[in-house]
């Protein structure tokens, strides 16, 4: 049986000649164009087909390219034909010196299978719960490091690089100061507007000064400083630190025996702990600007309102605001570095490791803000 096909500048003549054996003949242009529409003429003219010898004849090719090899040496492996002794002649020198470096082992290590999809449920458990469990013993040594090395890199003054500490107050504190700006005080606005017609009800309007000053301070100036800080900042921490492992700068600094917790994140750690309060309170100042605007414009007098928001705001309320700040720094600049030094290989290691970042920074924040409301309500109760 004859089959001749013209593929652009490829003619592919499949013949079959009993009892088990088949022929194909390649003339004209073997390239990245003609090797497609070859590739699946020949996988539908040998489907099903009980073959126990294939010769391929490639004396008429004129050219012959990477693609085409790449269907030579899989007709040669008897991907096609299962079972079938295959042969391959015809090739000129150069290409048949290519053809043969090619083996079935480096297809092999090349074509990996494609993973299975879904996995049993135990499995997927027993794999988040190894995971969850490598990932707390990896925090756990962090931490141990950080603390061993904080104190005595502070009190070091050849140990402790400020210039770098000054760095990152600049990008991570002055340049965040706009967006700061913009959400605090709308956030403010928006606040005092949605309290202004439940308090209306009672007439109680002022009472959103008071409101205002006690959620900004205690609870949302310290909130949104740490979220746009996680955002912005934490993760530049993991994309620098994960960028210097991936680029093996990380082992540079090991062999020229500096240590990376204290050469790269104490410094950030530092300045977070240091940051994040300043921003807290420039929050929450903001904060209560706008919903100060919302009262102005409900026609109260500024007086009445500095006199409402004096009265609310207490000392204990801004030493709340204070220590979460600290505490929620902490957490955003250790936990962009912790991603960062975890960075593993490949093109979306640094990707992987900033969104880490920053969704493992927010819920530690959410809980760590949890543990604050509740000790301050049983304390102050």
């Amino acid at each position: 049986m004859s089959d001749a096909k013209a593929q652009d500048d490829l003619d592919t003549n499949l013949q079959f000649e009993p009892p088990g054996s088949a022929r194909v003949t390649l003339r004209g242009r073997l390239n990245a164009e003609t090797t497609v529409p070859c590739w699946e003429h020949l996988e539908h003219g040998l489907q099903g087909a009980k073959l126990d010898k294939l010769e391929v004849d490639a004396s008429g090719l004129r050219v012959c390219d990477g693609a085409g090899l790449a269907l030579l040496r899989y007709l040669n492996m008897g991907r096609m034909t299962p079972g079938a002794s295959v042969s391959v002649s015809g090739l000129e020198a150069g290409l048949e010196q290519m053809f043969r470096a090619f083996t079935e082992e480096d297809y092999e290590a090349f074509h990996q299978p494609t993973p299975a999809k879904c996995h049993p449920l135990p499995e997927e458990v027993g794999g988040a719960m190894r995971q969850a469990a490598s990932d707390l013993r990896q925090q756990v040594e962090f931490l141990g490091s950080v603390a061993g090395s904080l104190l005595p890199t502070l009190l070091n003054r050849k140990r402790m690089r400020w210039r770098e500490v000054l760095r990152v107050f600049e990008s991570a504190g002055a340049n965040a100061v706009p967006i700061v700006s913009l959400v605090s005080i709308l956030v403010g606005m928006i606040i005092a507007f949605e309290a202004v017609q439940p308090l209306q009800q009672f007439g109680a309007q002022i009472f959103i000064v008071n409101m205002i000053g006690l959620v900004m301070v205690r609870e949302l100036g310290p909130l949104l400083a740490s979220v746009l800080l996680a955002g912005r900042s934490g993760s530049a921490f993991a994309a620098e630190i994960g960028t210097m492992k991936v680029n093996e700068e990380l082992d540079a600094l090991q062999t020229l025996g500096l240590d990376p917790i204290r050469f790269l994140v104490v410094q950030r750690i530092t300045a977070g702990i240091f940051l994040t309060p300043l921003l807290a309170f420039y929050a929450a100042f903001l904060g209560i600007v706008g919903g100060m605007f919302v009262a102005l414009g409900l026609g109260y007098p500024l007086q009445l309102i500095i006199h409402q928001l004096t009265s609310a705001v207490h000392l204990r309320d801004v030493v709340l605001g204070t220590s979460k700040a600290l505490v929620f720094g902490a957490i955003v600049s250790g936990v962009g570095c912790l991603r960062g030094l975890q960075t593993r290989e490949g093109p979306s290691a640094v990707g992987v490791s900033t969104t880490r970042a920053v969704v493992t920074s927010i819920v530690l924040i959410v809980i760590a803000d949890a543990i604050f409301s509740i000790l301050f309500f049983v304390l102050t109760r």
